[in-house]
């Protein structure tokens, strides 16, 4: 019985750990699946919660992922366990039944699972937990738990201070499309053969007050007493999507300069603000000079935001202002603002606004390529 209790406790602790840890790798991108659950959910109230849910569900998972897999105070650790999977299986198997999420995000970037598959795992996570808890009796009683406590609070103290050194500076491990060294076109490519999104519409028509679904097939294309009324369209077979797929940069004047951008011979430095009010003011005047340097000395600068035309107006500098969706600017740098060098399509650097290097080291830098 103790081999089968280790085995558990190993296979949860394991788990744990790593979900814990993927998520605090990339903290920012746990906050913006929190974000999309409460919105989903219409908790748009708890949005201002998100950071500190991240760094508590990513601390509570880890921690209680490494006292049971070191056997430091076993029991706390299971309860926070039981607590994590009481909530979350329940909820991932509404996920799965409704999807108003596509992701869960349990592991972060790091591995995508559907709904389904979350819910799958939770449930096998599940039966190892259960067993454990119903023969806590027999886990032999702790020494020195003053010391187990001590041990406990320093690492989750370490960890914190992990989750926050990636808040500031940019995730240690990319889990995204858009790490340094990859060439974007190569990333927007569709493998010959590959099968588009399959959708299957529906028309919509009326008659004498009666509503009726008609499919491409048998719709009454030549029934003038049929009113149409409306379509839609439901997705039946999901294609291949390439990584990155939502790439597209447009200026002020609405032009589409994204192929401009990827080919240029010359070294491109764009600054990424997801949106320009929720940046601070001195890193916006910081990231303004690092154009302003950029400018002149032979490096394009782009200043990239999903904010409105009527916000950017606000800023007549001659910094050359551009377009992107936010989730696509979300994805490429975790930091607003954060820093992209490319140069023909490639990403050569990437820097959050606490670790952008000074205008003469970022000379010294790209001289070096």
């Amino acid at each position: 019985m103790k081999i089968i209790r280790n085995i558990c406790r190993y296979f949860i602790g394991i788990i744990f750990i790593f979900s814990g840890t993927v998520k605090a790798i990339d903290p920012l991108g746990t906050v913006y699946k929190l974000q999309d659950y409460f919105q989903a959910f219409h908790l748009g109230f708890l949005k201002e919660f998100s950071l500190p849910l991240t760094i508590l569900l990513c601390t509570l998972e880890f921690i209680a992922g490494f006292a049971l897999f070191f056997n430091i105070r076993q029991k706390a650790g299971l309860k926070i366990v039981l607590l994590l999977m009481f909530v979350f299986t329940p909820l991932t198997f509404f996920l799965a039944l409704k999807n108003p999420v596509t992701d869960c995000g349990c592991f972060g970037d790091a591995i995508h699972l559907t709904n389904w598959q979350t819910f799958l795992k939770n449930i096998i996570l599940l039966i190892p937990a259960i067993y454990l808890f119903i023969s806590r009796n027999e886990i032999a009683p702790e020494t020195g738990k003053i010391k187990s406590w001590i041990k406990l609070a320093i690492t989750s103290t370490l960890f914190i201070l992990f989750i926050f050194y990636n808040l500031r500076y940019l995730p240690v491990i990319d889990f995204l499309p858009y790490k340094t060294g990859t060439y974007i076109p190569d990333k927007m490519k569709i493998p010959e053969g590959s099968q588009g999104d399959r959708y299957e519409t529906t028309f919509i028509y009326e008659k004498d007050g009666e509503k009726k679904e008609f499919t491409l097939a048998n719709y009454p294309a030549n029934d003038s007493t049929w009113k149409f009324v409306g379509q839609k369209s439901v997705l039946v077979y999901k294609g291949y999507q390439p990584p990155i797929h939502d790439f597209s940069i447009t200026n002020v004047y609405n032009e589409d300069i994204t192929q401009q951008i990827l080919s240029s011979d010359k070294f491109t430095l764009l600054m990424i603000v997801k949106k320009l009010k929720e940046a601070d003011p001195g890193m916006l005047n910081a990231g303004f000079g690092h154009g302003y340097y950029s400018m002149g000395n032979m490096i394009d600068f782009y200043l990239v935001t999903s904010s409105g035309s009527d916000e950017v107006k606000r800023y007549s500098n001659g910094i050359a202002f551009c377009f992107a969706d936010e989730t696509t600017l979300k994805t490429m740098v975790r930091s607003n603002p954060g820093y992209i060098l490319l140069r023909k399509g490639k990403i050569i650097a990437k820097w959050s606004w606490a670790n952008m290097p000074d205008n003469k080291k970022l000379s010294e830098f790209i001289n070096q390529q």
